[in-house]
């Protein structure tokens, strides 16, 4: 049984990823490596259980601050995935949300429903005024998460990004704390 874990479905949850957990991260990495590379940088730096530790490390040190926040989407017991806060600025009211899952759990909705839980935390209980969710055109699933969450696409930064030895453009998509009351789609 988990403790602080959020209800996505029967048989999923979304709780914290903390250091502790590094074995069972490093694992779920390797498992799933060819699927997250072409998308997550840190896809390719973790590569055993004490990257995974200091990885997550960095993310407990961002929370303890108030300023990021990891968590993990575990279905039946297993890790299949996650979610964080890469920024999380207070003083701007300004967040980025990023989501990440294997293929085998893909398909049933718990990226959109991690997201729109963490959007109403960072919104409702913290007063982010913007959640941003950032994605290189090709990823078409990430794309279609970003419409469920009801962001709009604001633009596209044209190779800002350097990753796997190319210069990536990356999509702004992005819902302000007004377009929560507004209403907007959900999964």
């Amino acid at each position: 049984m988990a403790l602080f874990g959020h209800p996505l479905s029967e048989t999923a949850e979304l709780r914290p990823l903390e250091p502790w957990q590094a074995t069972a991260f490093a694992a779920y990495v390797d498992r799933v490596r060819p699927h997250l590379s072409p998308w997550l940088p840190w896809a390719h730096v973790i590569t055993d259980t004490e990257s995974a530790r200091q990885w997550l490390q960095r993310y407990a040190d961002e929370q303890a601050k108030g300023n990021g926040r990891i968590f993990g989407i575990w279905v039946d017991g297993q890790l299949e995935g996650g979610a964080l806060f890469r920024i999380f600025d207070t003083q701007s009211g300004v967040c980025e949300l990023g989501a990440w899952l294997s293929p085998e759990a893909g398909g049933r909705g718990l990226v959109t429903r991690a997201a729109d839980h963490l959007v109403n935390w960072a919104v409702k209980e913290r007063g982010m005024a913007r959640v941003e969710w950032r994605v290189t055109p090709a990823n078409s699933r990430s794309i279609a998460v970003a419409k469920r969450l009801g962001m709009r696409h604001e633009g596209t930064l044209r190779e800002v990004f350097p990753f796997n030895g190319l210069r990536q453009d990356l999509e702004i998509w992005a819902l302000l704390a007004g377009d929560l009351t507004a209403g907007r789609p959900t999964d």
